[in-house]
């Protein structure tokens, strides 16, 4: 559960209290932890059953949060739902919580308006689509939810508010405890704030007091705390300065505290009548309105929503806003006659114990657990393994006569965010590997994307640039090193395996051009990508210099870094995990491989063996390095978001190690990852759309992105081209390759 708790002064921390020990009694073996929001960190002492506390307004601790909920094993989270117990814009800072975990969500919305603001609505409108289902506790709740929202109404559930189960009895055995004998009480609770309509009370009471010597109006509560931070007690003053005006200060009591819920239940029980004069119309949930009605209070109310739907068909009184004569004639009638009052006092009783906390956590448990039996069934299981055929159709769909573009909103390319090298380097690879594909579109094809990095070159700084706009404006002079060095894999790629000779020609020149800006290079990554070009330059030209300085001073750099980043529980070049992970030990292999090196296959086979440990979930899943988990130091890896290229860069760095050592093993690894593309994951679901060779962002936790990016669709396609390739290799090698284990 999430929201506000005990000792936090509110409506909703008593709602979120009273809700956890409703489904513990009720259900005593069910664990329910506590995420309580806290607006005063380190201010509240809270009790053991609050699991952990969330900043209200740091948004770093909601993530955090989320993934201590999902750690957890937690089934289903339950989130309370007000605008202002969240922090950023009307409460979004929840949105960054629910959409981090994998269960289905269950939200209790405590105000729902008809009239929302741009930032409340859409607020609302993330939550239900995110929700499994959405519990109202007044049915104007869901009308208004599926008329203004568009919710569906299947999902909405009515819960009414929660009440505690008390017997029915005579106010008069209970007013010694309070010093009210000998009077009539009416009692108003909550927390002091204008918006509770305590004025127009205080003007009816001079009848009131007219009618009845003896009554005696009870305003019990604190004064809101955001309303005391604001201007103290000037509030509550000017509420004892009008009954003064009105000569009933001796009939008006201000008690100025927040009482615990059972006293709050015997004030209630020791009053003859209830007032809510609220002034919201729009006001769909009241918990001290249900608690009057739980113990069979006579009430004379406003009519808000919440009022108009529990107190219909006579199970209390209903006036106007702001009339303070007919408060006081209808609150005079109840005073005046016993017998009026006490069939008022029955019927609200009776309407209560359908309200009593534990029908709530039976009701709420019902629907938790159908929304969880509803969740998807996960693949299981190791089926023969069917790769996609490549295809190109969403490579196609993406790109123009200037290259490649970057990303897209669902399969849509998306312009605005124009073209980077590192996407058209990849398509350039992709044209060298993809089978089947006719000559004409692969010979097109290819020099769109070599006429990319070609003209990305810009010599006075040495560098490639990365990102251009749509209107083929470069974006800055010098891209980053990472796809400096992707580049450099390219062009050495192509050079090496390019099915044209006029393209190889074209990449070993702009390899000769450019390669030496590696050796300016410090990204590891960027290293290991220079490297993996560098080997397949020497593949094709075994005598190139320079290529093989890259390779061999790279490899030795890797080294060292593994050496002075690992522990004992923690072999890794870095501190930290990243993305393209796996090009590391990739990238040591090859340059084993083609420098005749053992010692720097030994460390990659090790280093890759690591994070394909870490990549493994405990069900045996690819489990691809969650973007969460980037720059957490000798931490285990995180859940999500899962990238592509993840996969992608396992299948290649398996692949690799197969090469090396002929163990099978690789071999199963690298079908372990490609199975993730097609629903062996965490989630259960296909990112490969097999119809047009496109492949959904990545996987979060509450399901796909389902935007199909240039980075994810070329990633899917090498997997499958490097899939296909490792399968027919293996098949034709019996024994071992190599004599590293």
């Amino acid at each position: 559960m999430v929201g506000n708790y005990l000792p936090r002064k509110c409506g909703i921390a008593t709602y979120t209290t009273d809700t956890f020990h409703a489904l513990r009694s009720r259900f005593p073996d069910l664990q329910v932890d506590v995420y309580a929001m806290d607006d005063h960190p380190g201010h509240y002492s809270y009790p053991p059953q609050v699991t952990g506390a969330i900043a209200q307004n740091d948004r770093a601790a909601y993530l955090d949060a989320a993934r201590a909920i999902e750690a957890s094993g937690a089934q289903a989270l339950w989130v309370q739902h007000e605008y202002g117990i969240y922090g950023g814009a009307a409460g979004d800072y929840i949105l960054a919580l629910v959409n981090r975990v994998t269960m289905p969500v269950i939200v209790t919305l405590h105000t729902v308006l008809e009239k929302p603001s741009a930032d409340e609505r859409r607020v609302l409108e993330a939550l239900l689509r995110r929700a499994s289902r959405v519990i109202v506790m007044a049915e104007r709740g869901r009308e208004i939810l599926t008329r203004v929202y568009g919710a569906n109404p299947r999902a909405v559930v009515t819960i009414p508010h929660g009440v505690p189960d008390r017997p029915l009895v005579d106010a008069v055995t209970m007013k010694p405890r309070f010093g009210w004998d000998g009077h009539a009480v009416i009692l108003t609770f909550g927390l002091l704030a204008p918006n509770k309509g305590i004025e127009t009370m205080i003007e009816a009471m001079p009848a009131v007091v007219a009618a009845n010597p003896n009554a005696r109006y009870v305003v019990l509560g604190a004064t809101h705390p955001n309303l005391v931070a604001h201007e103290g007690e000037a509030y509550r003053d000017r509420l004892k300065a009008l009954a003064a005006e009105r000569g009933v200060a001796d009939h008006v009591s201000f008690i100025d505290a927040f009482v615990e819920h059972d006293e709050l239940i015997d004030y209630l029980q020791a009053a003859d009548v209830y007032a809510t004069p609220y002034s919201n119309p729009a006001q769909i949930t009241s918990g001290t309105l249900s608690y009057a009605v739980g113990v069979g209070k006579a009430v004379v109310s406003t009519p808000y929503v919440h009022a108009s739907e529990i107190l219909a068909d006579d199970h209390g009184v209903l006036v106007d806003f702001g009339d303070s004569a007919a408060f006081a004639r209808e609150i005079n009638a109840l005073l005046g006659s016993e017998e009026h009052r006490s069939a008022v006092s029955r019927r609200a009783y009776a309407r209560g114990r359908t309200m009593i906390w534990p029908r709530l956590a039976e009701t709420a448990i019902g629907e938790i657990a159908a929304m969880v039996a509803a969740q998807p069934r996960r693949i299981v299981g190791k089926a023969p393994l069917r790769p996609l055929t490549p295809d190109i159709a969403a490579v196609e769909r993406m790109s123009d006569a200037t290259g490649m573009l970057q990303h897209s909103i669902y399969s849509i390319p998306d312009r605005r965010h124009g073209y980077c090298i590192d996407d058209n380097a990849r398509a350039l690879m992709l044209m060298n590997r993809i089978d089947p594909l006719d000559a004409a579109t692969r010979d097109k094809w290819t020099s769109v994307y070599a006429s990319f990095i070609q003209f990305a070159w810009n010599p006075e700084a040495r560098r490639f640039r990365n990102f251009m706009n749509f209107d083929r404006t470069w974006c800055e002079d010098a891209g980053s090193e990472d796809s400096n060095g992707r580049t450099l894999w390219a062009l050495g790629a192509t050079a090496a395996t390019a099915r044209l000779q006029k393209h190889r020609d074209w990449a070993a020149m702009m390899f000769d051009t450019t390669a030496s800006l590696a050796l300016e290079l410090g990204s590891p990554r960027a290293h290991a990508f220079a490297m993996l070009g560098a080997a397949a330059m020497l593949d094709a030209h075994p005598d190139h210099a320079l290529a093989r300085t890259i390779l061999s001073r790279f490899a030795a750099e890797l080294t060292a870094l593994l050496d002075e980043a690992r522990r004992p529980e923690w072999q890794w070049f870095e501190i930290v995990l990243a993305y393209d992970n796996a090009r590391l030990p990739e990238a040591l292999i090859r340059a084993g491989m083609t420098l005749k090196r053992d010692d720097f296959i030994a460390t990659g086979i090790e280093t890759l063996r690591w994070i394909v440990q870490r990549q493994t979930s405990a069900e045996g899943r690819f489990r691809a390095v969650g973007t969460d988990s980037f720059g957490r130091p000798y931490a285990d890896p995180l859940p999500f978001d899962q990238q592509p290229l993840e996969a992608q860069a396992t299948i290649d760095a398996c692949a690799t190690a197969f090469d090396a050592t002929g163990d099978h093993l690789w071999v199963e690894e690298a079908e372990r990852a490609y199975r993730w593309y097609l629903g062996v994951n965490d989630l259960g679901l296909p990112l490969a759309t097999a119809s047009d060779g496109g492949c959904f962002d990545g996987l979060q936790p509450d399901g796909l992105n389902r935007n199909q990016g240039a980075e994810s669709i070329l990633a899917l396609q090498l997997a499958s081209c490097a899939i296909s390739a490792l399968g027919k290799r293996a098949a034709a090698v019996a024994g071992p390759h190599h004599a590293v284990a």
